[in-house]
């Protein structure tokens, strides 16, 4: 069963002319209303994932990069069905089988570089609490713990490609800060001077209008649409949602979306944007959210995925995620 929202009904007359020229019946789930034609465009979206999973979890395109399974499967969990029983509990159940079993199990690091570990915690720590599976309480643990390792010693106390870089980026380091703020919703210990630690590199990397640089110390001005997105959502998911942070990251937000289809990356920054607009302005992620909506029903594929420079299996499920907060059910979701 859906978690109950009853705010999502402005979604359900934001959204309703999300497909050109096409009227949109509703289908309601008790106080949680999703237009009928949004929710055929995520299940066909979730339909080509299970489709194209692999019998051991994962995707063709993830057998470098564990990050891209992991991102499928919060997919598909962020449609709120029971993911021990529900219609997509056997591909939930086999990805994170995969996750599991690419954990090294004395240190708790998952794939081959910060930004797969990155985004598998996240999965873990989304999963925690609703799949019934006993191995996730101890491997989120773990993956936590090497989070919290490699950052305290890091010098500018954030993180980079491997567990023990000693330079820093706002990109990577913003799985792991999601993951952190995730995993502490689900329970687990995240020392407060850690969320700290990581927020005050993002000060560091903002520039003069509020984006963020990739890497360059002192506010440079290579900032980009996905890592303004990507430095919005860490201030957001922060303590104090009005603070100066928060409003002059999303200032410098909504300036860079106007380039957001250029440079590729697109599916990234949609990933990013939804929920940097919703945690920082649900006025302005309600505009934004319909117009995102109108785009990838626009440009979903007959077979139900979407193309883009990252390939198929991200690109589908960045924008399944893009459009999986109006379902609230992932925990990271909720503002």
């Amino acid at each position: 069963m859906k978690r109950n929202a009853p705010w999502l009904i402005v979604i359900a007359v934001a959204a309703a002319a999300f497909v050109p020229g096409h009227a949109v019946a509703e289908t309601t789930y008790l106080g949680d209303p999703i237009p009928a034609d949004f929710d055929a465009v995520f299940v066909r979206g979730l339909t080509w994932l299970a489709k194209t999973q692999t019998e051991d979890g994962t995707w063709e395109e993830a057998r470098q990069n564990d990050g891209i399974a992991a991102l499928a499967v919060l997919a598909m969990l962020a449609h709120g069905d029971d993911p021990n029983s529900g219609p997509w509990s056997v591909p939930v159940r086999r990805t994170i089988g995969f996750i599991l079993s690419r954990q090294n199990a004395e240190n708790g690091y998952i794939g081959s570089s910060m930004y797969n570990h990155g985004f598998c915690t996240l999965a873990l720590a989304e999963a925690y609490g609703h799949v019934e599976d006993k191995r996730l309480g101890p491997a989120l643990r773990k993956a936590v713990g090497l989070i919290l390792s490699s950052q305290a010693r890091n010098p500018f106390k954030a993180w980079r490609y491997m567990p023990e870089s000693e330079d820093a980026d706002t990109t990577v380091s913003g799985a792991q800060m999601v993951a952190l703020f995730a995993a502490r919703n689900a329970g687990m210990t995240v020392p407060d001077t850690a969320i700290e630690s990581g927020i005050a590199y993002y000060r560091r990397s903002q520039s003069g209008n509020g984006g963020f640089a990739y890497s360059n110390e002192g506010g440079g001005e290579d900032v980009s649409p996905a890592r303004s997105a990507i430095g919005t959502l860490v201030f957001g998911l922060a303590r104090g949602k009005r603070t100066r942070d928060l409003k002059t990251a999303f200032n410098g937000l909504t300036s860079a979306s106007a380039n957001a289809g250029s440079g590729g990356h697109l599916f990234y920054y949609l990933y990013y944007a939804a929920q940097a607009y919703f945690q920082a302005s649900p006025p302005d992620w309600r505009e934004w959210h319909a117009a995102n909506a109108r785009s990838l029903a626009a440009t979903q594929a007959e077979d139900g995925g979407w193309s883009g420079d990252q390939g198929r299996t991200f690109s589908t499920a960045c924008a399944l995620l893009s459009m999986g907060v109006s379902y609230r059910f992932l925990p990271i979701y909720e503002r």
